[in-house]
């Protein structure tokens, strides 16, 4: 198993880090155009999150990304130093009454976008897998 990993502090315009290092990974792991902007969007939304939500744009706090690299998937796992929530008890962004709010559709993305998203340590750590075909 091969993989990599980065640590930023929680700014938002770290995300273009996080960016780059999802495109240096398609380029070493040949990972396919099909899954590329699938893992684009949701892992971008998830540190996204762990930046915003998680360490509240603390940048003495970090994000740990890391990329895990098996025969038939690729995965992400984000770490922030936040609190954690609640992932069990999310509101549905496609509900009506939710279509007009601001947040809640990254969590929505990520689990539309991924093969298999799995939370732990309290929501502090989401893992994103995506499988190859």
């Amino acid at each position: 198993m091969k993989s990599l990993r980065i640590q930023i502090p929680s700014l938002i315009e770290n995300i273009r880090i996080v960016e780059s290092f999802i495109d240096n990974a398609k380029d070493r792991f040949n990972i396919e155009d099909d899954i590329y902007g699938n893992i684009m969007i949701a892992v971008t939304e998830s540190v996204n999150n762990a930046v915003k939500h998680g360490n509240k744009e603390d940048k003495a706090k970090n994000v740990n990304l890391s990329l895990f690299l098996r025969e038939n998937s690729i995965s992400f796992v984000v770490e922030d130093e936040g609190e954690g929530f609640d992932y069990n008890n999310l509101q549905d962004p496609t509900a009506p009454e939710n279509i007009d709010r601001i947040g809640g559709r990254g969590i929505f993305l990520m689990r539309h976008l991924s093969d298999e998203v799995h939370f732990k340590n309290d929501g502090r750590c989401v893992e994103l897998i995506f499988y190859f075909n």
